[in-house]
């Protein structure tokens, strides 16, 4: 009996699970390279909210983490597109790419072999929408894409100005399709905490980070001319943390909103990652009590591991 083959390996869990470590001390042992999919952590600046902790990578080479500037449109299109890239580059290098992160359309992108749309953004629609109000931008939207599977793209308004910008250019056919990538054949790894221990690890995360200075992160942010309007765009660390600086929020009211949306956050985190084990895909979940390395490598050593191959598919 043949071992089952894989080319790829993704480390993923829910926020402050651990996995960027793991994904680090597997490399260490593997001769690996990181590839972060993570959503806001290939913009520059954005550090301490996005939880970058680039000081654990050490002598570990990492990819797609301070890729773009803030403002700089970088979609589910671009992440695709870059990690394959990434992927080839370590590859070429005989080295093995492993893939962390806790963006769960991010990794089913690369994983699943998505066929994505890029979308150029359109200024006179922005002109246009920029009269209209949130509820009139969510009818908008819901009349162009009656389904929605992303509640975030309803619930500010940059996001729905590019959602209704994206449904239309679909509707008119103004999409550049994603190239041809290889299969990718993953074996997944996760780290599975005890919920109440999670939540303990995501409220002492919150309280280290807001010490490190993550109000100043954002403040420096928006005199560098960063909108707090593009701010909420990248996610709910800066959206409250910008809501407290406009005057908004109190500070205890700002801990308190954004403590208790990370662990709803965390929750859906792992309801997209139950969806991915109902389809049929195998995530090995390590338990943290243990050492988790010990616990992967013999997982590992039971798979054919073959790289990626792009020549393939370039040919």
């Amino acid at each position: 009996m043949h071992a089952e083959l894989c080319n790829l390996l993704v480390v993923l869990g829910p926020t402050a699970s651990g996995k960027t470590r793991l994904a680090i001390e597997l490399a260490r042992k593997l001769h690996g390279e990181v590839i972060s999919a993570d959503s806001r952590q290939v913009y520059r600046g954005l550090d301490i909210g996005s939880g970058k902790d680039l000081a654990e990578y050490q002598e570990i080479p990492y990819h797609l983490i301070d890729i773009v500037d803030p403002g700089v449109e970088y979609s589910v299109f671009h992440f695709q597109r870059d990690c394959f890239a990434a992927c080839e580059d370590i590859v070429s290098r005989d080295k093995q790419p492993i893939v962390a992160g806790g963006t769960g359309l991010y990794l089913d992108a690369v994983c699943q072999n998505f066929a994505l749309q890029e979308v150029a953004i359109n200024p006179a629609l922005r002109e246009e929408l920029a009269a209209l109000s949130l509820e009139q931008l969510q009818q908008r939207l819901l009349a162009l894409k009656p389904e929605q599977h992303n509640d975030t793209d309803m619930a500010t308004r940059p996001r729905l100005v590019r959602a209704i910008e994206i449904a239309q250019a679909t509707a008119r056919g103004e999409v550049i399709h994603s190239p041809s990538y290889p299969k990718v054949q993953p074996l997944y790894f996760g780290i599975q905490w005890d919920r109440p221990v999670l939540r303990k690890r995501i409220t002492e995360r919150l309280k280290q980070r807001l010490q490190e200075g993550m109000i100043e992160e954002v403040e420096q942010l928006h005199a560098q001319g960063v909108s707090y309007d593009t701010l909420e765009f990248y996610g709910l660390e800066y959206r409250m943390v910008a809501q407290y600086l406009k005057g908004e929020l109190s500070y205890n009211d700002m801990f308190q909103k954004l403590n208790s949306q990370i662990h709803q956050f965390a929750k859906r985190q792992d309801t997209w990652f139950r969806k991915m084990q109902r389809r049929g895909d195998a995530i090995h979940w390590l338990k943290p009590e243990q050492d988790l390395v010990e616990q992967a490598l013999p997982i590992i050593e039971g798979r054919d591991y073959q790289p990626l191959s792009f020549r393939s598919e370039s040919q």
